[in-house]
This record gives structure tokens, C-alpha cells and sequence, in this order.
């Protein structure tokens, strides 16, 4: 990063000067999967639906299908984790403290800065720093800078397809979205950008698709957002929801953003007036997607 201001003016002049509408030679000369659809992104996006969004008990709103057509009708600004949600790191970060967060997090890539996120200078991947540090220990001296690969810097207006296919060509699975200011305004990665398409991709650390939920021991349930909230009341044999609720509230996630007011953000603890509490494993600033749920435990008798 530069000396000249704070480190931020190159990144957001790399941004600010991406041109939506032009793609390099090089992308034009490397096939590819977008390549071979390139005649899907210049057709006229489906119309949209006005539904609730999944998981949730949001007011019904106007939201695109799923489909290719979305490459082209959606911007950067509308898929990006928001500042306050991401999850970063500092150059000068310690070993043990950087492990750690990589464990609480679940991400295989953090954004690494020098003194404020406004500063970024790439990311780090779990990869790198297990096959320098994690397997025998024997990597030497612990230099986060050393390990940290480039990210994209792109403007919040962009297309997702443009970005979809700049993060294809040069080989990077994340950005960073840089305001006006130069400031980091959000984060994207690659596979934010495939859901926009296929819709959400389930890893093998996530439940089942056919699991809506799974007993982690006697009191405590790994669920997901859209598991029927009667089902589950059966399951648990406690009744969750009562006549002062909306009726229209059918799913987990749907009781939790009723009792909180708003989609709660990762790691949040929504407390039920039972004593029944929901910790929010995995959310998107649209929806919540699963939940941990601890049931309390009366003594029989």
C-alpha cells in the first residue's frame, strides 16, 4: 500500500476505474464456463417475484428468481457482506490468536489489514498458513505478511456477472468493495456470486439438506431457519410459539426474526420468553439460514 494518503487511494482508484461494460483481452481469449454462457448474460433478466424471504418472517418484497439472468440485474452492493459483519484480521496478529479465528469463524479466508479495515493489503488463507504452520510445526518464524495473497478492490455498482468473471480470470475468490471514500464498504467471494445463480451451497460442516435438524445433545438442536416451527414444537415437546404471535410465522427463522424485530446478526443470542434461546450459527444481511437452539430442561415430575 502506498504512503502517500493512508494505504486506501490505490484501492479505491483500482476500483473506482473497473468499467463495468469492458472485459480484457485475456478474458476474451480464456474459455470458460461464463465464457460458454456469454449469450445467457446479454438476454433480459427474468421478471422478479414478491415473496418472503426464506427463513424468515420479512414483509413480502419484490426479490429476483434465481438464474442467470441475475448476473446482469444485480450489483455488488446487493449481494456484499456488510462492513460490520466482516471478519478480519490484523498484519501484526499472532499465530495462535489468527488460528483461533479461523476456528470461530468457519471461513477458509480472511481479510487482513494493517491498523483499520480502510487499510486492507489481501487475505489470508487457512491453506497457507496450515501448510506453513499447521501440520509439523516446522515453518519457522510466524510472518502473516509473507502468506497474504491479493484480493480484488471493485466499486459497489458493478455487476456481479462482471465480477463473476474477473474473480474467473485472474483467479482471486474474493473482493472487497471500496466506497467513494476509499473505504471498505463490504466483502464479497466467489460463491456469494454462484448462489446468486444456483442458489445457497451447502459444505460438508453444514446440516444435511434433509436434516432440518439435528440433536447435539439432550437439550441443544442444530436447525435449520426453515424447519417447520410445529414440527419442531413436536420434536422438542414445547410449544414456541402462542396466539399474540403472527399467525402467518411458520418456520424457525421466521419466530426468531419475530422476537428479535430485525434479521439478527452471526453469533447473536435471541432469547425466547420460555427460557429456550436461539444462537444464530449462519445469517446473510437478507436472512437467517441456521440456528442453534437450547431447550430448557424440566425435571420430570
Amino acid at each position: 500500500m502506498g504512503e502517500d494518503i493512508d494505504g486506501s487511494s490505490s484501492a479505491a482508484q483500482g476500483a473506482q476505474d473497473q468499467d463495468p461494460t469492458q472485459s480484457s483481452g485475456q478474458e476474451a481469449d480464456r474459455p470458460g464456463l461464463l465464457r460458454r454462457l456469454a449469450s445467457a448474460l446479454t438476454a433480459e433478466p427474468d421478471e422478479g417475484e414478491t415473496h418472503p424471504v426464506n427463513g424468515s418472517s420479512e414483509p413480502a418484497r419484490w426479490q429476483p428468481k434465481l438464474g442467470l439472468g441475475n448476473l446482469r440485474l444485480k450489483r455488488v452492493e446487493d449481494v456484499a457482506v456488510p462492513r460490520a459483519e466482516i471478519i478480519s484480521v490484523a498484519s501484526d496478529i499472532a499465530l495462535d490468536e489468527l488460528i483461533q479465528i479461523f476456528r470461530d469463524s468457519g471461513y477458509s479466508r480472511l481479510p487482513v489489514f494493517e491498523e483499520t479495515l480502510d487499510t486492507p493489503i489481501g487475505m489470508i488463507h487457512l491453506k497457507d498458513l496450515s501448510l506453513k504452520h499447521g501440520f509439523n510445526g516446522n515453518g519457522g518464524a510466524f510472518e502473516l505478511p509473507a502468506m497474504v495473497r491479493p484480493v480484488l478492490f471493485v466499486p459497489p455498482s458493478m455487476p456481479i456477472g462482471v465480477l463473476l468473471q474477473k474473480m474467473q480470470t485472474e483467479r482471486k475468490h474474493m473482493a472487497l468493495v471500496i466506497d467513494e471514500y476509499g473505504g471498505v464498504d463490504g466483502l464479497v467471494t466467489i460463491e456469494d456470486l454462484i448462489e446468486q445463480v444456483l442458489g445457497e451451497i451447502e459444505d460438508e460442516h453444514d446440516v444435511d439438506e434433509a436434516d432440518l435438524w439435528k440433536q447435539e445433545k439432550p437439550g441443544c438442536y442444530m436447525a435449520q431457519a426453515r424447519a417447520p416451527l410445529e414440527e419442531f414444537e413436536a420434536e422438542i415437546g414445547q410449544r414456541l410459539s402462542d396466539d399474540e404471535m403472527d399467525e402467518d410465522i411458520d418456520t424457525l427463522g421466521g419466530l426468531v426474526f419475530m422476537l428479535s424485530g430485525r434479521v439478527p446478526t452471526r453469533g447473536e443470542v435471541v432469547k425466547h420468553p420460555s427460557g429456550a434461546e436461539f444462537e444464530i450459527v449462519e445469517a446473510d444481511p437478507r436472512r437467517i439460514k441456521r440456528l442453534r437452539v437450547f431447550v430448557p430442561q424440566h425435571p420430570a415430575g
